[in-house]
């Protein structure tokens, strides 16, 4: 399949599993999970035809592993970074001593005074490694990366948790554990 098509499939799978399952007729059961029938079912009603092999492809092959199989391969779901109410099962977890979050340089000094926000997400986004921040930071315009204490966040009773594909989350981080790069 054409890296096009695979672009094409994993927006409209983010849209629709992250953000407006309602607009193709799927509703999220608990994890974010959604039978996989039920989703290429609702992708051909709604003049999105994605054949399973695609699915595959799309889950297997992107690069930031937005999305899962249960097991059995039969639900699919995103694993983080929902808009709306969704309870994805994750338990908490002992994060890194130093995690990373990217943004744009326009949003360093609110970031400084007020800490990093989970704004319309259900969590703040951190990343092990001060790259896959650096590429983020870079979707906002000009990158800016700060340097999280995740280490002395979670001796100050801050939970975190760890998503099946490696972003770390978190509901809120002060300014005081933030250094900026």
């Amino acid at each position: 399949m054409n890296n096009s098509r695979l672009v094409k499939i994993s927006k409209y799978l983010s849209r629709h599993l992250r953000h407006a399952p309602d607009r193709i007729g799927i509703e999220l059961a608990p994890g974010g999970w959604v039978p996989v029938s039920e989703l290429l079912d609702a992708c051909q009603k709604n003049n999105f035809p994605v054949q399973l092999a695609e699915l595959k492809e799309v889950v297997a092959q992107n690069d930031k592993q937005r999305f899962s199989f249960d097991a059995a391969g039969v639900l699919i779901r995103a694993n983080q970074g929902h808009s709306l109410e969704v309870d994805l099962q994750l338990e908490p977890a002992v994060p890194p001593d130093i995690l990373y979050h990217g943004t744009g340089s326009t949003a360093v000094e609110s970031i400084l005074s007020q800490g990093i926000r989970k704004m319309s997400r259900h969590h703040v986004h951190l990343s092990v490694n001060i790259q896959t921040a650096r590429q983020v930071g870079a979707r906002h315009g000009i990158p800016a990366v700060f340097t999280v204490d995740a280490a002395a966040m979670q001796r100050d009773g801050h939970t975190f948790y760890c998503s099946e594909n490696k972003v770390w989350l978190v509901d809120f981080v002060p300014p005081a554990y933030l250094k900026i790069n």
